[in-house]
């Protein structure tokens, strides 16, 4: 008989002691519960003890969240938010650097469950922090010269548990004193300073702008265009994504008169060809993060084009109508004046008549009139004038080259620039809040799961974030795009065992060639190397250290160390892998947490990761996840399905080329009245 559902069976460790297998009801009141396992343990003062997860997140379960928690969960008991949050308030105002740095460090990691952020905000926490970067700074500033690791580390601990108490949304942005508005833009306008401290402070720099109207116009006044542009010109993509954020958030917030003068700022400092040249033709792939930054920068530039776009031209108006006069005079009067040409007013006319005819105009006696539908309006007009202006050689070519057309082959500049125009308004959608769009379809899509509760609810939105409602279109256009009628779809269900059956012995072929890994320590990465491959017969890893990188691939017999594959528990990634829990692991960035998984064998023994790039990371999880007889989930095995199904298909298809394929199988003839026909060719 099945236990009742109100029963959970876990786990529940102390330091020290044998962990204790126990069943939960989730009737009982959770302090009765904890005083239970304290007693099991001869524990008094049970209301100074909680229990938390054991996985990486370490969250507190409160009566809210017990729920949550399943059979088999592995939990711990900790001390209290309450008392915890306590402690670390008094050890942060320690007169020990060390012990200062050790609490600021443990702050940092706790910070993020909002159970300990609560209490530690009610003991004025966040207040606590701001002066410690307000002040205490200049006083750690004086030892930075012999202590600069030290400095380094305890300011980015500061800034990182500042930044995750206020992502709780407990406290409201705008009790912040422009004294530390000040600190905060003085790390970001610092030439040199450490990379973690640099990371932190344009976050909060973000978020000061994003969630509080008077923030932003204390921040504009500490923040210039010019001093965020030289952190895009570096090579750590995560600075420049944070960076993008902060131009985004202070275009955002901007009144709309002001956007159009930052936006001819941001084009005096050439932002878009540094933006072209230090993130988009970097030697290293573009994360989703910093591509969505570049999304919202660039539909916030376009909309600044929606006013022009939407403006109709006045006949009436002689400063739009020298506009047109200027296109005629560039293309047919370059050396001339037309004030000074001579002959009669009706002459003029009609040469004027015909030069616009000839720069392809619908309206030849009175070509305002082409401009007065909106869209695009008076902005096909301004980008004809551009044209002209700073393309003149080929702006007169195009125009002279239509003139001696026959009517069938001509191409007029006006007509074709003004549906040009139109046309790239709808296609780059000018005008239109693109973000909108993405948060109706998340909240569509979310709703069509039909979740029972709101918790579901806010988990499916969750799990729809930007980039997999951009991976989620990106698949539905291509399934419109590609062959949808029910014979291909039967066909590549048929085929798709085979080509997964082709990838996994292409990810246990590159384990058995190996890969050279680095090794990493707390604090910076260091030139030391490990190589790791797989045995041919795909039962034993070999692994151990090199004194360099090798050119090639590393023998068997040099590899000291041996883990059987039949040892391995489990495969963990990202922010649940032991290594990346460890003393300084909040100073790696993103890009390193990406790259990071281990192999977890035995009791407690692991072998941790992290690899080269993006490409080997795929490679190895797959890999592994092959051996283990799981599914292999990375985005390369995604992209290589995809691309050889497709290609697989096409391949069965070319000799069906424009032949149309029925949804049905046609049906089986009836059989014939008699078999005469057959013969037996012996």
């Amino acid at each position: 008989m099945p236990p009742p559902s109100d029963i959970v069976k876990v786990a529940i460790e102390w330091p020290g002691a044998y962990p204790k297998l126990m069943e939960i009801d989730q009737k009982k009141p959770l302090s009765a519960i904890i005083k239970e396992v304290c007693d099991g343990w001869s524990l008094a003062n049970h209301e100074y003890f909680a229990l938390q997860h054991a996985d990486s997140s370490n969250f507190y379960i409160t009566e809210k969240n017990r729920n949550e928690i399943k059979n088999g969960t592995i939990l711990r008991l900790t001390t209290s938010p309450a008392q915890n949050a306590q402690q670390l308030h008094e050890r942060i105002q320690s007169s020990s650097m060390d012990a200062k740095l050790e609490a600021l460090k443990d702050l940092a990691s706790l910070s993020r469950d909002v159970t300990f952020a609560q209490e530690f905000i009610n003991l004025d926490g966040i207040s606590l922090l701001t002066q410690m970067v307000e002040s205490g700074t200049e006083r750690y500033q004086k030892l930075q010269k012999i202590m600069k690791p030290c400095f380094g580390d305890m300011l980015s601990f500061t800034l990182t548990a500042f930044v995750e108490l206020m992502d709780h949304g407990i406290v409201s942005w705008d009790t912040f004193s422009v004294a530390f508005i000040k600190k905060i833009a003085s790390f970001v306008n610092k030439s040199a300073i450490d990379i973690s401290i640099l990371q932190r402070s344009l976050a909060i720099l973000e978020s000061m702008v994003l969630n509080s109207h008077d923030l932003y116009q204390k921040v504009a006044q500490e923040i210039t265009i010019g001093q965020l542009i030289p952190h895009l010109q570096g090579t750590d993509q995560e600075i420049q994504t944070y960076t993008i954020a902060v131009i985004n958030a202070l275009f955002l917030k901007a009144p709309d008169e002001r956007r159009q003068e930052m936006a001819n700022i941001l084009a005096q400092k050439q932002l878009r060809y540094i933006i072209l040249t230090h993130v988009i033709r970097a030697q290293r792939a573009i994360n989703n993060e910093m591509a969505h930054q570049l999304y919202v920068l660039q539909v916030l530039t376009f909309n600044l084009l929606e006013d022009r776009m939407m403006t109709k031209m006045d006949p009436q108006d002689q400063a739009q109508r020298d506009i047109i006069f200027e296109l005629r005079r560039i293309a047919f009067d370059a050396e001339s004046e037309p004030n000074n040409s001579s002959g009669s007013m009706e002459k003029r006319k009609s040469m004027y008549t015909r030069d616009y005819k000839k720069l392809g105009f619908i309206n030849h006696v009175n070509p305002a009139m082409d401009f007065t539908q909106t869209p695009p309006g008076m902005l096909a007009l301004d980008n004809m004038l551009y044209f002209a202006k700073h393309h003149q050689d080929a702006y007169i070519r195009i125009v002279l080259e239509n003139s001696s057309r026959e009517d069938k082959h001509e191409c007029p500049f006006g007509r074709s620039s003004i549906e040009l125009t139109k046309m790239l308004c709808e296609i780059l959608k000018v005008g239109e809040l693109r973000v909108m769009q993405v948060v109706k379809e998340q909240v569509m899509r979310a709703l069509t799961t039909k979740p029972s509760s709101l918790d579901q609810f806010k988990s499916k939105l969750q799990n729809l974030s930007y980039t997999e409602i951009l991976k989620i279109r990106q698949s539905e256009r291509m399934n419109q795009e590609d062959f949808q009628s029910r014979p291909i779809l039967e066909l590549k269900e048929k085929i798709q065992p085979e080509i997964l059956e082709l990838i996994k012995q292409q990810r246990l072929n590159r384990l058995v060639e190996g890969t050279c890994f680095r090794k990493l320590n707390a604090r910076r990465r260091q030139d030391k190397f490990w190589y790791c491959r797989l045995s041919p017969n795909h039962k034993v890893l070999h692994y151990g250290d090199l004194e360099e990188s090798p050119q090639g691939e590393v023998p068997h017999d040099s590899l000291q160390d041996k883990l059987p594959v039949a040892d391995i528990k489990a495969v963990v990634t990202g922010k649940d892998c032991p290594h990346m829990k460890e003393k300084g692991a909040l100073k790696q960035n993103k890009e390193v947490l990406e790259l990071a998984f281990s192999i977890l064998y035995d009791s407690n023994c692991q072998l941790n990761f992290i690899a080269p790039d993006k490409h080997e990371y795929c490679i190895w999880t797959d890999g592994l996840n092959a051996l283990l007889g799981k599914d292999m989930m990375s985005d390369l095995t995604r992209n290589d399905l995809d691309t050889l199904l497709s290609m697989e298909i096409k391949l069965r298809l070319l000799d069906l080329e424009n032949i149309q394929i029925p949804d049905a199988p046609p049906p089986i003839p009836k059989e014939p009245s008699n078999y005469d026909f057959v013969y037996d060719c012996n």
